[in-house]
């Protein structure tokens, strides 16, 4: 059963759900019909005798007899040889209890007769029994009528049944098996597939759900292939130079120079650079582990600020730090500040011609909030949504100038996110971006 289509566990299912109704039927009409019908001839009685016993003392009395043996076939008389005067005629008494009901069954064999005695108080102090007649008519000629009946009925419904359930069957499981079909082809790399859902609201949702899996795989992707391609070409440049450079060392070792030294120390460092972060992005979805305590953000930050300037104060960068007082708070001091870092030197390789980068303290509501400001080309409003993506660039080109990988600003989310804290940026094009975070502060110590 378990490796049946769904279509054949739908049209299974149904046509047993038609079974069971059928022997339902089959069962009450005809087992079943017999007591039944005995069943409410006696809970008619009872129904006679409260509706007498409500009317005893009535002058309508006798048009409710009347009724009640033209309509529901229920005769009623007294039970003893007297005739209450005024409220039964002659025709009625009956002397002898095994003469009751003689007019039902006389010359109809097979005819049963329900009946029920019960005594009713009258207005004067006495009591009068009357007995209720009820004939129950043979059923065998009914059974028949419905056993014939049931015979087309089961053929009818047998025969909906089936197409029923094959055409409910094959409407529920063939957007499930095309859903399936685009899932196999999605798994095969081809992230361009489309899954159509339609037919019912589960299946819809299933397949805007895959839609949207399809979509962020789609992505993840073309951002691998993207830094694949950033990596490459990072990687590419300083080997080739380092490798020259090295050849050139070896070949002439009596003309060495200071400046070559210096590239392969650059280069070396470029590569560096680009192994942590790639490694700083693993690390910190791999454990997510903090070293906390309790320091000065403010005192934190000058001193990256401070050796940062001192490394590119030769090409003519400027950074501005403005604050209002100390700050501190609770969390890895190292994790903070290469959050921090990577803010920092995105501003720097994207800033602008002036190369002037502002870093800016600010408190609210229990909270400080570190931005970096730059007046570099700002970013596009349609790219803004995807900076903080791993290894996403906004610049597609990917000039030599502009180190980085596009992982550094995923870090500083991954960082500012592990400590509660939150990030964000904003830029206008040909103006400038500012990137933040904000984390909670703690009290300064005494």
């Amino acid at each position: 059963m378990g490796r049946l289509k769904l279509k054949w566990k739908i049209f299974a299912f149904l046509l047993g759900f038609c079974a069971l109704l059928l022997f339902t039927l089959w069962l009450f009409q005809t087992v079943f019909l017999t007591d039944m019908y005995k069943y409410i001839r006696e809970r008619e009685i009872k129904n006679a005798i409260s509706l007498v016993g409500q009317n005893i003392n009535s002058p309508e009395l006798q048009d409710i007899f009347r009724e009640l043996e033209l309509d529901k076939e229920i005769i009623v008389m007294p039970a003893l040889e007297f005739v209450v005067p005024g409220r039964f005629t002659e025709s009625r008494a009956i002397p002898y209890p095994d003469a009751r009901g003689s007019r039902f069954n006389r010359g109809r064999p097979g005819f049963e007769t329900i009946t029920q005695t019960h005594e009713f108080a009258l207005h004067d102090g006495n009591t009068i029994s009357l007995t209720f007649f009820a004939m129950v008519t043979p059923v065998d000629a009914t059974v028949a009528t419905l056993r014939t009946q049931l015979y087309i009925i089961t053929a009818i419904m047998v025969l909906s049944a089936i197409m029923i359930a094959v055409v409910i069957s094959k409407r529920i499981s063939k957007p499930i098996e095309e859903i399936n079909k685009s899932a196999k082809t999605l798994a095969s790399g081809n992230y361009e597939t489309h899954f159509n859902g339609k037919g019912f609201l589960e299946i819809k949702e299933l397949s805007d759900t895959l839609n949207a899996a399809a979509g962020e795989l789609s992505k993840v992707e073309n951002l691998r292939k993207e830094l694949m391609a950033n990596v490459s070409h990072d990687l590419r440049t300083p080997l080739a130079l380092i490798y020259s450079y090295a050849e050139m060392m070896h070949d002439f070792p009596d003309e060495i120079t200071v400046k070559q030294t210096q590239v392969i120390m650059d280069e070396t460092k470029r590569l560096t650079s680009l192994v942590n972060d790639i490694l700083d992005i693993t690390q910190i979805e791999a454990n997510g582990w903090l070293r906390k305590a309790h320091y000065c953000l403010t005192e934190s930050i000058a001193k990256t600020i401070s050796q940062t300037a001192e490394l590119i104060k030769k090409d003519g960068y400027v950074i501005d730090f403005e604050y209002d007082g100390n700050v501190f708070i609770n969390a890895d001091e190292i994790k903070i500040t290469q959050a921090f870092y990577n803010l920092l030197i995105n501003a720097i390789n994207y800033c602008g011609e002036d190369k002037r980068v502002i870093v800016k303290q600010s408190i609210a509501n229990s909270h400080v909030r570190i931005s970096v400001m730059d007046n570099g080309e700002g970013i596009s409003e349609e790219n803004m949504p995807y900076v903080w993506d791993r290894y996403y660039k906004v610049d597609k080109k990917h000039k030599r100038p502009v180190t980085g990988t596009g992982i550094g600003l995923s870090v500083v989310k991954s960082i500012i996110e592990t400590h509660g804290g939150i990030s964000g940026a904003k830029s206008i094009v040909s103006k400038g971006s500012v990137f933040w975070f904000e984390i909670e502060t703690v009290k300064t110590p005494k």
